[in-house]
């Protein structure tokens, strides 16, 4: 490896355009010594690539039949690491910027299919109906059973404008559903914030990326600029994570000291610990945190560490459970090699890995409908990390929408309309055991 290397964790597979989300800093010790029942298991492979190479019905070469092998044994540890090829490095560096070209879909394979964890607000992928769960069958006509996940984000890929037919299998739906999708340059906005009923926050995390704690100090300063507010909620549902720095910052604004995350390896260097600071800590308000099981990686840190630290109520539906940090190697030839190589905790040291994050208020979300070629069908619950094959187990011991707001201040979310009902509850609730004290200190 001539090139610097780079930690990140992540979501469970990918993004159709790629998003392969980043964390950031550590190294990862080089190869040492390998035993010589490693090299006999070396000579075993090279005599199997000679008897291919010279007895298959077509030729292939040995690049070919070695990338197979790698993609092969990558693919046999867990469902996040992965061979990256020059052009997928590539693009996996640009995405965290938030822009990249696609349909806007986050994928995983589950089953030797291809599955769909959630589509991106705002993409092409989400204005035509594409659902979490749905199954892609077919990509321009050509089964992906088996196909490997990079090969169908090179697939899928293409130049704005260009136009691209998925035939998805769907529970409920009887046969294939054909949707034909116009790729775009996809724009992410990770950061959405307003006022709900003049005295409470509205923010909304659709991703961790670069300026993801930038653009979120913006928003809590205009919010906060109004007038102040009685409580905020952070509305990380359906969010599949990003930069682990991004998280450790997210939830440093909201945190005034005290561990948010660490991390847990087999090495040295994969042990790190993360801590909140008093310094720009927007306090003085309640929060509630909303979650789903679209809520992965990053957006579990940031809701662990609020809940473990009493700092805000999380209500929704368990969370994805992705708990593992992957790095990213640079190897010869512009590729790289993404591996797992540790576990993280939330502050009170549970590992959510394959267990997701257990909300304070259990809520399920109303279904909600959407219109895929003039048929009404109804979301079913998302893909958790649990349900994918090699995932890592936790460790002992561990703990087993979007929001429309309408004109009037009311919305459409039945979760996000409970939880400003706590908001007010909890500032009602707050005026009366201040009176119950200053009564009882008078007596």
């Amino acid at each position: 490896m001539t090139r610097g290397k780079r930690q990140l964790t992540g979501l469970v597979a990918g993004l159709v355009a790629v998003a392969i989300l980043f964390a950031g800093g550590r190294a990862v010790d080089r190869v040492g010594a390998v035993s010589e029942e490693t090299y006999e298991n070396i000579e075993l492979l090279t005599n199997i690539l000679a008897i291919v190479q010279k007895n298959y019905v077509d030729e292939v070469s040995s690049e070919q039949l070695f990338e197979g092998a790698i993609n092969g044994m990558l693919l046999s540890l867990d469902p996040h690491s992965a061979y990256l090829t020059a052009d997928l490095y590539r693009e996996l560096q640009v995405d965290t910027k938030g822009s990249f070209g696609g349909l806007g879909i986050e994928i995983t394979i589950r089953g030797g299919f291809l599955t769909v964890v959630s589509p991106i607000e705002d993409t092409p992928a989400f204005r035509a109906g594409i659902q979490p769960g749905d199954q892609i069958i077919k990509i321009d006509g050509e089964l992906t059973k088996d196909m490997s996940l990079l090969e169908a984000v090179k697939r899928m890929r293409g130049r704005k404008g260009t136009k691209i037919t998925i035939s998805i299998s769907r529970e409920g739906v009887p046969g294939l559903l054909d949707v034909t999708i116009e790729r775009e340059v996809i724009k992410i906005r990770s950061v959405k914030a307003r006022r709900i009923d003049t005295d409470y926050g509205y923010v909304r995390v659709t991703q961790f990326q670069e300026r993801t704690d930038n653009d979120l100090r913006q928003a809590m300063d205009e919010l906060l600029g109004e007038e102040p507010i009685k409580g905020l909620v952070l509305d990380l549902r359906n969010n599949p994570g990003g930069l682990l720095a991004q998280a450790v910052q997210v939830a440093d604004l909201f945190l005034d000291s005290g561990l948010i995350v660490y991390t847990d390896g087999r090495l040295e260097s994969q042990r790190q610990k993360y801590y909140a600071h008093r310094a720009g800590t927007y306090e003085g308000f309640p929060m509630v945190v909303l979650v789903n099981g679209g809520s992965a990686s990053a957006a579990e840190i940031v809701a662990g560490a609020l809940q473990d630290h009493k700092r805000a109520i999380v209500l929704g539906t368990q969370t994805f459970g992705k708990g593992s940090v992957q790095t990213i190697l640079p190897l010869e030839k512009e590729a790289a090699l993404r591996l797992t190589t540790a576990r993280y905790y939330t502050p009170n040291g549970n590992s959510i890995q394959a267990s997701g994050i257990q909300p304070d208020i259990v809520m399920d979300s109303t279904l909600t409908v959407a219109s895929v070629e003039g048929r009404s069908v109804q979301q079913r619950p998302g893909l958790r990390e649990e349900n994918l094959p090699r995932h890592l187990e936790g460790e002992p011991g561990a703990e087993e929408m979007r929001d429309e707001l309408l004109e009037d201040g009311q919305t459409s979310d039945p979760q996000l309309d409970h939880a400003v009902e706590l908001l007010k509850s909890w500032h009602v609730f707050e005026k009366i055991f201040t009176v119950k004290r200053e009564e009882a200190v008078q007596e």
